[in-house]
């Protein structure tokens, strides 16, 4: 009959909840025991209403939220956690320094979108978002799928290189002002563009990077192979726009755009809307990323990656 929309079976639209081990849950889980020891932490699941409290109170403070515009509440968490879905705690002797929650959804396929992680400031540099999002993987294998997909500020030139590097992500697209105007003390003054990216959870090069080996670029070698720069920062900081013609493309993001933002919010929006024209337009395009580096540089390649 035309006109009638042909509805997958159940088995196919539900992720499976019963927990069977395979070889790369196993793996996965091993590699997630050994990040949370380097780590010093314990990683889990919430116990109770003081630790979803607790949870939710991290999050206002890590990204400095007032008090009217929480990016999660503890009854948004208990009904998440209470459906299936994902929120986990890294603790360091009982004290919550970070967390990580996710909910399940269904677009082409069932993956897990993975909606916030965090991690206290004191516990900065000690790999802690390493050991939840090591947990996760091993949490979603565990629960029979392989994908996990979350957005971040491309111009945040740490996140760029934890999510591309060191959990080797694949970068999907470039969404402007993705969730609008932000309140807190992280985005606000700024539009809030992101890069959304898929975990392929069992590929060989998340493997590696979950076992401790990232994926690093040499970006020198790119350059005198003949890749064109797209975007730098000229003597005053500011962005500069170059060409991008050629197949390997490099784009430049800033030092430190939060910091940015306070000390000279014009050059932050300057920096927003280059990124936005050269990245956004070349993702837009059909280019691919595929890499970053410790220095700030995107590696996008045109036509045939």
């Amino acid at each position: 009959m035309t006109g009638m929309v042909e509805v997958p079976a159940p088995a196919a639209l539900l992720p499976r909840p019963v927990l069977e081990r395979s070889v790369a849950a196993d793996a996965a889980a091993a590699d997630a025991d050994a990040a949370a020891t380097r780590a010093k932490v314990t990683v889990r699941e919430p116990t109770g209403p003081e630790e979803l409290d607790a949870t939710c109170d991290l999050f206002a403070r890590i990204w400095r939220e007032p008090p009217g515009d929480r990016s999660m509440t503890p009854r948004a968490l208990r009904a998440l956690s209470h459906a299936g879905n994902y929120v986990s705690l890294a603790l360091c002797e009982d004290k919550i320094i970070g967390a990580c929650t996710g909910f399940f959804g269904l677009a082409d396929e069932w993956k897990l979108h993975s909606h916030i992680a965090g991690v206290d400031a004191s516990a900065q540099g000690r790999n802690v978002g390493f050991a939840l999002k090591t947990h996760q993987r091993a949490w979603v294998l565990l629960r029979g799928l392989d994908r996990v997909s979350w957005t971040y500020d491309p111009l945040v030139r740490r996140n760029a290189y934890f999510n591309l590097c060191k959990l080797a992500v694949s970068a999907q697209s470039y969404i402007v002002d993705f969730y609008g105007p932000m309140a807190d003390g992280i985005n606000a003054g700024d539009e809030s563009d992101r890069v959304v990216v898929e975990w392929h959870l069992d590929d060989a090069n998340a493997s590696l990077a979950c076992a401790g080996h990232p994926r690093e670029v040499e970006v020198e070698s790119l350059r005198r192979a003949g890749a064109s720069v797209a975007l730098s920062a000229d003597a005053t900081g500011r962005p500069a726009v170059g060409p991008r013609h050629t197949s390997t493309v490099l784009v430049g993001v800033p030092e430190d755009i939060e910091r940015l933002r306070l000390e000279n919010p014009a050059a932050a929006r300057d920096w927003r809307f280059a990124l936005r024209d050269v990245l956004g337009g070349l993702v837009e395009d059909g280019a691919q990323v595929t890499g970053f580096n410790r220095e700030g540089w995107y590696v996008v390649q045109r036509g045939q990656a």
